[in-house]
């Protein structure tokens, strides 16, 4: 039977208001630890047919799921939690996360060890967003640290200088990162008054900005052990991503530096070294890693592009109602894909997580 790992679930911290807001400093209890993800994420009517979150879930619920799905192990990440990216106050993002890493490991790490933990970081506070980073890994046993791709907090792309120090703590430890959708404001879209456009959209325009930064600013280069994930934008971006890409660049919108030498990422005169060359360079390297839906009609035609090893499987529960027999169903139709190969699926469903995250 092949192994299945789920390297991208979900807690969801909102069902647990009061005992997150225990966790956060007095005189701020009471108060949204989380600001909104945009202006209408849950603000809109719903007909009565439309999933809806379902049960609170904790680490037994977790549990039964991973049984009842055959998974193994899952690593979760947070639900209101995705928003980081937009708090302003740089101390209210150091005690929100750090709220949030203690709250995660009381309520769900502690209780099975089939349940792993991805922290939030301050990346309004750099220097303390490693600092952060280092505690939860070493102290709380956390695989690694996610990363917004959007939000007024960042104040800069990911592949800006400003954030080396989360890069250099994360190449140190061993760990990974993930790029993760949730915010989707500023994107053009912030008129809009239907939300499912939204929704489809943001999470792969929020990757590819990021995934665009951080290799066209050589940040894989400058942290050449470094593991990151783009996660939740399905796989079919990468095809059209890196062919857009490998156009830019050679219509010659390449760039040299003030002493004239090429920029880091794709370098000219490189044999072959074109972006899309340059983004399965990192894949086969194991830098780069891209979640997939299992529903994703262009995970064959990504896998022919770049390959295998960057794709993870994802369960997203217990996000839209997703349940044991949506999610077994929708593992049991990629077995049997005639476009993917019995090692595509193995790669997909376990092997690339095993990597990602460094557990065997």
């Amino acid at each position: 039977m092949t192994q299945v790992i789920d390297a991208d679930g979900h807690v969801m911290e909102q069902s647990f208001v009061d005992e997150l807001n225990g966790y956060m400093p007095k005189g701020s209890q009471g108060t949204r630890v989380f600001p909104p993800f945009d202006h209408l994420h849950q603000f809109y009517l719903r007909g009565e047919s439309a999933p809806r979150q379902g049960r609170k879930v904790g680490a037994p619920e977790w549990v039964d799921f991973l049984d009842e799905t055959g998974i193994d192990w899952t690593v979760v990440y947070p639900s209101m939690g995705l928003g980081v990216g937009r708090i302003a106050s740089e101390d209210w993002a150091v005690a929100a996360c750090r709220a949030y890493n203690n709250w995660l490991y009381d309520q769900f790490l502690s209780k099975s060890d089939r349940i792993k933990g991805v922290a939030l970081i301050p990346v309004q506070d750099v220097d303390a967003a490693a600092e952060e980073l280092r505690r939860t890994v070493t102290e709380l046993g956390m695989v690694g640290a996610m990363l917004p791709s959007n939000g007024e907090g960042l104040k800069t792309h990911l592949g800006a200088k400003h954030f080396w120090p989360i890069y250099e703590e994360a190449q140190s430890l061993n760990c990974s990162l993930s790029v993760h959708g949730g915010a989707h404001h500023h994107f053009g879209m912030d008129s809009f008054s239907v939300y499912y456009p939204v929704n489809a959209l943001g999470h792969p325009f929020g990757i590819m900005v990021q995934a665009a930064a951080m290799i066209s600013h050589g940040i894989f280069e400058r942290f050449p052990k470094l593991r990151v994930a783009y996660l939740e934008g399905g796989a079919s971006w990468v095809p059209f991503f890196t062919d857009r890409l490998d156009r830019s660049y050679h219509e010659g919108h390449f760039q040299v530096d003030i002493h004239g030498e090429p920029i880091v990422g794709p370098r000219p005169g490189m044999p072959d070294e074109k972006p899309s060359r340059y983004f399965k360079r990192k894949v086969d390297e194991g830098n780069i890693f891209v979640g997939f839906d299992v529903d994703d009609e262009g995970l064959g035609p990504s896998v022919a592009k770049v390959g295998n090893a960057p794709f993870l499987y994802a369960s997203d529960f217990p996000h839209e109602g997703r349940n044991p027999t949506l999610c077994r169903g929708e593992i049991d139709e990629l077995l049997g894909r005639e476009d993917l190969s019995d090692d595509d699926k193995q790669a997909v469903l376990s092997e690339n997580a095993k990597r990602f995250y460094a557990l065997v």
